[in-house]
């Protein structure tokens, strides 16, 4: 690995583990292309550049609320419903409080050849996935303010093109959102409960260069692959890590961590839009 991009218009080159030295570049000049899941469509973007987003509100009328994320080819239905009972671990404890909680699950043909339904035992890794969403809800919520109840938020993937897990926790927030801010509209909760907006994005390292946002293409070629949830205070919830190749040194750390939170800046900027716009 040659060098790693690490901000806008600079470069951190590799030349000691440790080495995290910039020099001018040229990022606006430098871009990807990968071909579509169909074999025909292809995209371009540059290296700093998200996916397509969208949020698609109240896209089922039923919970307190829903959301259809779109990051490109990657679609995840997010819906949120309020339970007003509480795990019954909280309820034998002496600090009772709300409790946020997820579940992920991927529809059998949201991929390019069928999975089977987890019907009975989750897989090892659908459990690690709503675990993290959990975990990263929970940051943007004050669990004393929302009483004895609990919010699930159910994550499931319609469309999978990389991305999922932090599509889930990127659009699981804008559902959480909707229905706590529904909750305290009717006073049923404190304003203030809902503390923070919290977001993901994927990062890498792709033929030495550090990309954000990775589908899965990308994903499958990466050197490196990094899952990365913050909250809009700036600090991290997770931050995921893996080598599929060679280890990576702190100069490619570094240029993951940067673009990470810049694409999660404009996620948190385009979770406000969709949110200005529901009808609470």
């Amino acid at each position: 690995m040659e060098g790693f991009f690490c901000c806008h218009g600079t470069v951190a080159h590799e030349s000691s583990l440790g080495d995290n030295e910039c020099y001018p570049n040229d990022w606006d000049d430098i871009s990807f292309r990968t071909k579509g899941q169909d074999g025909v469509a292809e995209q371009t973007r540059a290296l700093d550049e998200l996916r397509p987003v969208n949020f698609e509100l109240d896209y089922v009328i039923y919970p307190e609320g829903s959301v259809l994320i779109s990051m490109g080819r990657t679609k995840v239905l997010c819906n949120a419903t309020i339970d007003e009972n509480i795990p019954r671990w909280l309820k034998t404890g002496k600090d009772r409080h709300g409790w946020i909680t997820a579940e992920y699950a991927m529809l059998p043909r949201s991929t390019m050849e069928r999975n089977q339904r987890e019907t009975i035992t989750p897989k090892g890794r659908t459990q690690e996935i709503k675990r993290l969403i959990a975990r990263s809800l929970r940051g943007a919520v004050d669990l004393a303010k929302l009483g004895e109840r609990q919010i699930i938020v159910d994550c499931d993937v319609i469309q999978a093109d990389g991305g999922t897990r932090t599509a889930s926790i990127t659009g699981g927030y804008v559902a959480l959102a909707l229905a706590l801010r529904r909750l305290e509209k009717k006073k049923v909760v404190p304003t203030g409960t809902l503390t923070q907006a919290v977001a993901a994005i994927s990062v890498g390292i792709l033929k030495g260069k550090a990309v954000l946002d990775l589908d899965y293409e990308m994903d499958l070629a990466a050197d490196v692959d990094m899952n990365i949830a913050m909250a809009a205070d700036g600090r991290f919830i997770e931050v995921q890590g893996t080598a599929e190749g060679e280890p990576f040194n702190r100069g490619a750390l570094n240029a993951m961590l940067y673009l990470a939170e810049m694409g999660i800046q404009q996620l948190f900027k385009l979770q406000a839009a969709a949110l200005e716009s529901a009808k609470i």
